[in-house]
């Protein structure tokens, strides 16, 4: 059989190897911007891009109210609960106030917040408050059964569940933060029980996406109701009680009744 001959031009082999070699010289020579991962946009957060970009038109002028929900859902072909969403971030950042009962308003000094363009991470509080109560719907009536199977007397529960039941004056800010430490925590005990680290790992995350300033931000609103904060420790108890008692039936369907709540009270269903 006739022996296969290299077809290449001459010189051919050595421009192949000065390619190779010159990609990361150019590569090193790009401004660090360029080498920076490409984030991932929110919907809320283009949400409020688009709120911010009519406000500053003068679609919306300081100190006047907005339409109501339903109708920026309308106007922007997106649901409520992104449009809520998107609103709690608009609100943090200054350019909004909410007053329950009359809704919202473009913040008085809404320009001069808005006088400098904001940084291109300035709308990003956190995860979507829509995804992760979409994830823990899924995920926490199966960690809570699970756990029923494995529980061992816990006094870290409890003294978390008598956290959450002492903080009770929404309108004092320590009261707050020990309320969200609490409730984050003491559903990440739940895991503990499963002994299953990557539940463990999975609720790791949830509790610190619950720390994040937009889920607090909505949170705080729906623990302002009256008799919100009652209801929400029975809600927890009733979990704890059904680990406790070995029983997973009534845990999985504890469980995700409180994540139903919570995703109504939130405005988010």
């Amino acid at each position: 059989m006739a022996r296969r001959t290299d077809e290449r031009a001459p010189g051919a082999q050595a421009t192949v190897a000065q390619a190779t070699v010159a990609e990361p010289r150019e590569l090193d020579a790009a401004p660090p911007s360029a080498l920076e991962p490409i984030r991932k946009v929110q919907l809320y957060e283009q949400i409020s891009e688009r709120i911010i970009e009519r406000i500053r038109l003068g679609a919306w002028a300081s100190g006047q109210r907005l339409p109501a929900e339903r109708e920026l859902a309308r106007v922007f072909s997106v649901s409520r609960p992104s449009l809520r969403e998107a609103l709690g971030a608009l609100q943090m950042l200054g350019v909004v106030e909410t007053h329950h009962g009359s809704g919202t308003w473009v913040a008085k000094n809404a320009l001069e917040v808005l006088a400098e363009p904001p940084a291109a991470d300035a709308l990003d509080f956190g995860v979507s408050p829509v995804a992760l109560l979409e994830a823990r719907a899924h995920l926490e009536p199966t960690i809570a059964s699970l756990a029923t199977t494995r529980f061992t007397p816990d006094a870290e529960m409890e003294r978390l569940l008598a956290m959450m039941d002492e903080a009770r004056d929404w309108e004092n800010p320590e009261h707050r933060t020990i309320w969200s430490d609490a409730d984050r925590l003491f559903h990440r005990q739940i895991a503990v029980h499963t002994d299953n680290p990557v539940f463990l790992a999975v609720a790791d995350y949830i509790a610190r996406v619950m720390s994040e300033p937009l889920w607090r931000r909505l949170r705080d609103d729906m623990l302002a109701v009256p008799g919100r904060i009652a209801a929400s420790v029975d809600e927890h108890e009733r979990i704890y009680e059904a680990i406790k008692d070995g029983r997973p039936d009534d845990a999985a369907t504890h469980a995700s009744r409180h994540v139903e709540v919570v995703r109504e009270y939130m405005g988010l269903e």
